[in-house]
């Protein structure tokens, strides 16, 4: 990387004026947004199938504990305009490799050739735990926060006195509302009715102002809960988004603790004496970072201390010795 770019062997031969180094910063800040931009507006027509992929989760935990698979819009651009931000979001994300370049390309300069070693093991590294965080965030931690999270109303039910009784005496007297059949028709009829196993919702055929056309009317059941389990569309997202947020910083600690051994801040002694406050700081950070309920903070406690047992063993097996190599002593002398 660092032959590619002709970076100078020596950073103290490598003077700029002010004005230059503004001018270099400015160049990287443009470049940095080329990538970002356009590949928004790209994005954004993709962003019906974004918004599929982070609803996904929920609407199996609704499946499985028995809820509509349903999301809740409030306003008319409230979706254009979710639609508009995840396509940011997922475009800046997929840009984050494109932008560190960037940024090492404005300091690279200024470092030793052994201090530019670190950028091979710290940059992969990145992206690993990145993705590693993110796919764990995903597919077991998020399912199972929204099972906790929707099972804490179940318990919450109506008085079987206050649920009022539909038409008890024309069913008394077998003059019965419409039939609902317990299985979707092959083709629907005006006037049918049926049950939705799939979605927990009541389905009905009825005419509209088009002659011989029918529109299919939908009515979630909620069964005898006080609290109704259904999700605004922008608050869901954003509880995804900030979940994916904290989880991807949190998965950086290995390399937080590389950085600073390599830096002479920490040796892996020391961090072992402070397992005790590591593990404390941990539980905050986990507590910040996930729904106030003790099931989920335990599950963002236990990889972040793993963690921070991996940075121990990084620093161990990559000192900064070993990455800088020989020129790390002659730099220093």
């Amino acid at each position: 990387m660092t032959r590619m770019f002709d970076l100078p062997h020596d950073p103290k031969t490598y003077t700029m004026p002010l004005g230059d180094h503004l001018e270099d910063l400015r160049k990287r800040l443009i470049l940095a947004l080329v990538v970002p931009i356009p590949l928004a507006l790209v994005l954004f027509m993709f962003s019906d199938g974004m918004v599929e992929i982070l609803l996904e989760p929920l609407l199996e935990v609704q499946q499985r504990n028995g809820y509509p698979q349903q999301v809740q819009v409030l306003s008319p651009p409230e979706f254009l305009l979710m639609k508009i931000k995840l396509s940011v979001i997922f475009a800046i994300v997929v840009s984050i490799p494109w932008i560190i370049m960037q940024v090492w390309l404005f300091i690279a300069p200024g470092l030793y050739p052994s201090e530019r070693r670190y950028i091979h093991i710290l940059f992969p590294g990145s992206v690993i735990l990145t993705v590693a965080g993110l796919l764990i965030m995903y597919v077991i931690m998020l399912p199972i926060m929204l099972h906790v999270l929707m099972s804490l109303t179940s318990g919450v039910d109506m008085s079987p006195d206050l649920i009022p009784m539909i038409q008890p005496d024309a069913m008394a007297s077998g003059a019965a509302t419409i039939p609902v059949m317990e299985t979707p028709p092959e083709a629907a009829h005006l006037g049918q009715a049926w049950f939705d196993p799939k979605t927990a919702t009541l389905r009905m055929a009825v005419g509209t102002s088009t002659p011989g056309s029918l529109q299919i009317l939908s009515v979630p059941l909620q069964g005898d809960a006080v609290v109704s389990q259904v999700f605004q569309l922008t608050s869901f997202i954003n509880f995804v988004l900030l979940l994916l947020l904290g989880i991807t910083v949190a998965f950086q600690m290995p390399l937080v603790i590389l950085l600073l051994g390599w830096i002479g801040v920490a040796t892996p002694e020391w961090l072992c004496k402070q397992r005790k406050y590591a593990l404390l700081g941990c539980a905050i950070l986990a507590a910040l970072t996930t729904p106030a309920d003790v099931i989920s903070m335990f599950m963002m406690l236990i990889p972040l201390y793993l963690l921070y047992e991996l940075g121990i063993l990084l620093l161990r097996l990559l000192p900064a010795s070993r990455v800088g190599g020989r020129d790390l002593d002659t730099e220093a002398s």
